[in-house]
């Protein structure tokens, strides 16, 4: 006699996985993904890669430069209080800011959103974030992939990863060799916690018993899961002419690391950066985030951006008009320190009372 079960027909559907839903997902973003095109995209999904002609984009000769990322445990808080909507403006955000700081103009990107089952239309909450994103940074969505994977996810959690190509024509690459000691840091001021310390953050939340939907101490107007997972904002289109100009020597990006670890990234050996923490305002957020965790002033300067999400680095005779161009783009722009000869690396100090602290500080990093 046959067994029933070896008679049993399998399908896809019953693994898990519905290839009907994954269809219709790339027929919702087509629009978005259309929405995005530029010159050298047209930004049409559905093949098996995406075209990108640089000459259309006005390049003669040049190099490209790739950057990847994620949004690190951000996205958990995007998942757990529904807030899917601009999570891909972080993603956006953290690759093309990268890109520009190596004074590469965002071209294209590609996305992964990978889940263990497609439900209630979230993944095309989180695409239309990331299409947003590409908006707001000038480069074209010229393709992604959707991962339905089983069993490999709790119930309605998912994780996004971004690849961005971006060029810049040879020669006018930023590598940190004109930087000179002397030259003056400015910082731009950052949106919030941008995508970087969110283990930190959820710790507290969970040990403090944070209520998320309420609105924030710090900010009546607001609840406190918006301020937290407000967009890592994207400086290129601010900065892109500022760098075609050739006026700015350096760009740091404070990401994970913070003001320490990232600035001494774009150094070249014998010179150190100087922060001074009194010459801004920290954030009611940081300051929210540093009384609830007790977190010393040294561990706030490697962990958070505290408020500037980007470093400049300048010629002294250059920082009025670069700043003017800056704020005239809709940045605040803050002088915060200098660099200076010495072994490689930063440094970030502050008065008694600066970020709390209780008495002067200096925490140091040396790359």
């Amino acid at each position: 006699m046959t067994d029933d079960k070896s008679q049993q027909s399998y399908s896809y559907a019953q693994a898990g996985v519905s290839i009907a839903a994954g269809n219709a997902l790339v027929k919702a973003i087509a629009p978005l993904a259309k929405a995005t095109a530029r010159p050298g995209a047209d930004a049409d999904l559905g093949g098996f890669g995406g075209f990108f002609d640089p000459r259309a984009a006005g390049y003669v000769d040049p190099l490209l430069v790739a950057a990847n990322d994620g949004v690190g445990t951000k996205v958990k808080l995007a998942i757990d209080h529904d807030r899917h909507d601009r999570i891909g403006i972080d993603l956006v955000a953290m690759c093309v800011n990268d890109l520009i700081v190596q004074g590469a103009e965002p071209l294209f990107f590609l996305d992964y959103f990978a889940t263990g089952k497609l439900v209630n239309g979230v993944a095309e909450r989180v695409v239309a974030g990331i299409a947003e994103g590409c908006r707001i940074a000038g480069c074209a969505l010229i393709g992604g992939e959707t991962a339905e994977m089983p069993g490999m996810y709790a119930d309605g959690d998912y994780d996004l990863a971004g690849f961005c190509v971006g060029a810049v024509e040879r020669g006018e690459q930023l590598t940190g060799d004109k930087v000179r000691a002397g030259d003056v840091l400015l910082g731009l001021a950052s949106s919030g916690v941008h995508s970087n310390g969110y283990s930190l953050v959820r710790r507290l939340a969970a040990d403090k018993g944070w209520k998320l939907d309420r609105p924030a101490l710090f900010d009546q107007d607001v609840l406190l899961i918006d301020a937290l997972i407000a967009p890592t904002k994207i400086y290129v289109k601010s900065l892109l002419p500022l760098v075609r100009s050739g006026k700015i020597h350096a760009l740091a990006h404070i990401t994970g690391g913070g003001l320490l670890e990232n600035v001494p990234r774009v150094l070249p050996e014998g010179l150190r950066a100087r922060v001074e923490a009194d010459s801004w305002g920290q954030p009611r957020l940081m300051a929210f985030l540093q009384a609830q965790g007790a977190i010393e002033p040294e561990e706030m300067a490697r962990t958070f951006n505290c408020g500037i999400g980007m470093v400049i680095a300048v010629a002294e005779d250059d920082v009025p008009a670069i700043s003017a161009a800056l704020e005239s783009a809709g940045e605040t722009v803050h002088r915060i320190g200098a660099i200076e000869a010495g072994p490689r690396g930063c440094s970030v100090s502050g008065s008694a009372g600066t970020w709390s602290a209780r008495e002067a500080w200096d925490a140091a990093h040396d790359a």
